[in-house]
């Protein structure tokens, strides 16, 4: 056995000789290779994927090769997240905690911004954006967006959007509603909204609620109600404290109140559901199902040529749009967010990152999102380009709307808040408390979140 190991051996060593001789180009040619991977960079980029919005997968699987040819040996790395708004966030926010885990840059709603600044989740982008020639492009909005309260920048805006009510034309005109349709107050919503019910027996008016929505149901659903009642009814600018006891948010609770007590909304189990607003924006608002649904301006995106299963090619003929009307009248109500690319704080490679998200968003690419994804342009040169104008007949309406909105405090202490709003809206829509415990509960949180003195009684 002995002599059969020392044979053995020996035979691997003149193995090995005579690899070293005769195999010297190979080893050169695999240090090369070797050279090579160690010089070449990944770059994870990290986004929201589902059924509804498949616009911005589209876009970066565009970006990636076009990337990859101008910056050679950087590899870029897509990771597309399945689910709805809240499910990608959940994610993320697990990716966050381990830098290994942690995206170099990511799709990022832009009412998370400042408070996964100040969890140190996200990378100070100022030096990168003084020195980006196309960063005067974009309007101020668009730029706070994306910035601390100090005015540091921290993640970009891929386009911003607003809110309304969209209807089924054909609905209304069975119900005996005047076209175009155009409320202008509560009273004559509800009024409307009681009338289509008695005609169709189904969804009158879908508002989103509960804290199955998510940021659905304050953006798509109560703050369309709330910002109609007065001036800061969430958040006093003039102070820098949260409202608590507000009228507004007693009467805001109690519109929800009628519409889900008198079954006017959707039934309680649907609109519980978190994917409610694909049943509402599929084959719901096609059929009938529901006559009319507060949502976004980027809705027209679903129903376009690129909605997969959203397809619906008589959408401009069938549905019309009207603004959300103040409590007593006088003054159109919306909402304005928007989603952003920013860099992970961690990253190891931020010049090729911040490389590949201004190529994400140069003029071309800017363009291609906007029309494809419903967005209102946040670059004024876009803007002014005539494929983003002509988008779909919407985009005159939903930009107009801008003019008139309101956005959510930029404050780390605002998703906190969302969620004891939420919470709000789910009480009310199951009726677990009266409009008074459920204004109060939430009074509550909002002190425990923030500090009594950090509230103002209104």
């Amino acid at each position: 056995m002995k002599s059969k190991k020392t044979i053995l051996g020996a035979s691997a060593v003149a193995l090995l000789l005579v690899g070293a001789v005769s195999g010297c180009t190979a080893s050169s040619e695999e240090a090369t290779s070797v050279n090579s991977e160690a010089e070449q960079k990944t770059i994870k980029v990290s986004y929201l994927v589902n059924d509804g919005f498949k616009q911005l997968d589209d876009l970066f699987n565009k970006v990636k090769p076009e990337f990859e040819e101008k910056n050679p040996g950087v590899v870029v790395e897509l990771d597309p997240i399945t689910g709805t708004d809240s499910d990608y966030t959940t994610k993320l926010s697990l990716m966050h905690q381990d830098p290994s885990t942690q995206p170099d840059v990511f799709y990022q709603d832009s009412f998370l911004v400042r408070s996964d600044v100040a969890a140190g989740y996200l990378l100070n982008l100022d030096q990168y954006v003084s020195e980006w020639d196309e960063w005067d492009m974009f309007d101020e909005g668009a730029k706070g967006a994306g910035q601390d309260a100090s005015g540091s920048v921290y993640a970009i805006s891929m386009g911003t959007d607003s809110r309304g009510i969209y209807y089924n034309k054909p609905v209304l005109e069975e119900a005996g509603i005047d076209l175009p349709w155009q409320p202008e107050n509560w009273d004559e919503l509800m009024a409307d909204v009681r009338q289509i019910k008695e005609s169709t027996g189904e969804i009158a008016f879908n508002t989103y609620s509960g804290n199955g929505a998510g940021e659905g149901a304050v953006m798509q659903g109560f703050f369309m109600f709330l910002y109609g009642t007065g001036e800061d009814p969430l958040f006093d600018n003039a102070s820098g404290k949260w409202v608590i006891g507000s009228q507004g948010f007693r009467d805001s609770l109690a519109a929800y109140e009628t519409l889900f007590q008198e079954e006017l909304a959707a039934p309680v189990e649907e609109a519980a559901d978190g994917n409610m607003w694909q049943k509402v924006l599929g084959p719901w608002i096609k059929d009938g199902t529901v006559a009319a649904t507060i949502d976004g301006s980027w809705v027209p995106r679903m129903w376009g040529s690129a909605g997969g299963d959203f397809e619906w090619p008589e959408y401009e003929d069938e549905i019309g749009v009207a603004y959300m009307p103040s409590q007593d009248g006088g003054s159109k109500v919306t909402l304005s967010g928007g989603w952003t690319l920013a860099l992970g704080s961690e990253t190891e490679h931020p010049e090729e990152a911040f490389a590949f998200l201004t190529e994400a968003l140069n003029y071309e690419n800017a363009l291609k999102f906007y029309v494809d994804n419903a967005q209102i342009a946040v670059r004024s040169d876009v803007a002014q380009d005539e494929a983003y104008q002509s988008a779909n007949k919407f985009v005159p309406f939903f930009t107009d709307l801008v003019s008139s909105t309101n956005f959510r405090p930029a404050t780390e202490d605002y998703p906190r808040i969302s969620i004891a709003v939420q919470q709000a809206t789910d009480d009310i829509m199951f009726g677990n408390k009266t409009v008074e415990e459920a204004a109060a509960a939430y009074d509550q949180a909002v002190i425990d979140i923030v500090g009594e003195e950090n509230v103002i009684r209104k």
